[in-house]
């Protein structure tokens, strides 16, 4: 038995895809029912009998931070996959990020040690990999940094230290450490968001870069991981590094769109995150860009993906193959609104 956290997310809910039509026995947490919507939906990409796939899987409603409803989803479970994360730069969201992440990810180790699991999988991210590296690639062994680390990245940093703690005490355990995802279906939010900036004809772009790479890469990662000698390891899953004006650039096209020709200045992003934190501080809502965040643009950060290549001879798709099989999906579904709002 597979045990995956996180299911109704967008590497979640592709692992599943993969798992479930592979003829895997699933076991899934989800929290609410209606994202078992957006599930079917990603099954839908790849399968013309997604509800076939969503029913082999066993869902069962869930929380990270409710041991004790965990405790029965443990049992004669082999493999476990843990997915689940809050994602939030808001320093406001902090204590909430604590709690799921890294008080989280501890529950996961714990109940692997207690049931016996064979061997786990943590899907970490390069913002627990922070450093102040300058001009250099970022790599596994890359020393953690928390200056100027974003409350996001910290926590995805400590929830590594609970896994690490696990496997001290005999747990096997693999570590991933992904880029930005590129995948279809989560349009409102992650690098979805890429899609409906674009979309909307806007003209900036933001300065700076980091490491992309595709849903579908991190899935197939994970279960060749998983299903390899390979452990007490961690890896980074960047298929190339570039800057968010070549990804943009690439979506536009894939979009039919103009493509933004201006970069936001540095003075504007300064001023800008000043303004969201005190609008943040008088109206209670969620900040939408940070300090960390406006430090993260001001330089294109380079990680290296020599660890994953060498040790499983792994080969990335294009990432513009990714980008233009995303940007037609957008598209099937902007049309497809557009015509029931029309109605």
């Amino acid at each position: 038995m597979i045990l995956v956290t996180g299911g109704t997310g967008l590497v979640g809910s592709h692992l599943l895809f993969h798992l479930a039509q592979r003829g895997e026995k699933v076991r899934a947490i989800y929290r609410t029912p209606n994202s078992l919507n957006k599930v079917l939906t990603v099954f839908g990409y790849y399968s013309d009998t997604p509800e076939r796939l969503l029913h082999a899987i066993t869902w069962v409603q869930a929380d990270l931070t409710d041991i004790a409803a965990l405790r029965p989803l443990f049992k004669d479970v082999d493999q476990v996959y843990h997915c689940a994360a809050l994602i939030s730069f808001d320093p406001n969201d902090y204590n909430t990020l604590v709690k799921i992440n890294v008080e989280g990810t501890a529950n996961i180790v714990n109940l692997c040690l207690v049931y016996g699991v064979t061997k786990l999988c943590h899907v970490s991210s390069i913002a627990a990999l922070h450093s102040e590296t300058k001009d250099k690639e970022v790599t596994e062994a890359t020393a953690w940094s928390n200056h100027h680390a974003s409350v996001y990245g910290s926590t995805k940093h400590r929830a590594e230290l609970e896994v690490w703690r696990g496997a001290q005490e005999g747990l096997s355990v693999v570590i991933v450490n992904p880029g930005v995802i590129i995948g279809p279906g989560f349009w409102d939010r992650g690098s979805g968001k890429l899609f409906t900036y674009t979309a909307q004809g806007k003209n900036y772009f933001p300065p700076g870069g980091t490491g992309f790479v595709s849903v579908n890469d991190v899935v197939r990662a994970m279960v060749l991981l998983m299903a390899s000698k390979v452990t007490q390891e961690r890896f980074i899953l960047v298929s190339q590094n570039c800057s968010y004006r070549e990804v943009l650039q690439e979506i536009a096209l894939a979009l039919e769109m103009a493509p933004p020709v201006k970069k936001i200045p540095f003075w504007v992003l300064e001023g800008v995150w000043r303004i969201d934190g005190l609008w943040s501080k008088l109206s209670r809502k969620k900040r939408r860009l940070t300090k960390t965040m406006v430090k993260g643009l001001y330089q294109q950060k380079v990680y290296c993906n020599h660890k994953l290549k060498n040790t499983l001879h792994f080969e990335f798709e294009a990432l513009d193959a990714v980008l233009d099989f995303c940007g037609a999906e957008f598209k099937k579904e902007r049309e497809k609104l557009i015509g029931i709002s029309g109605h």
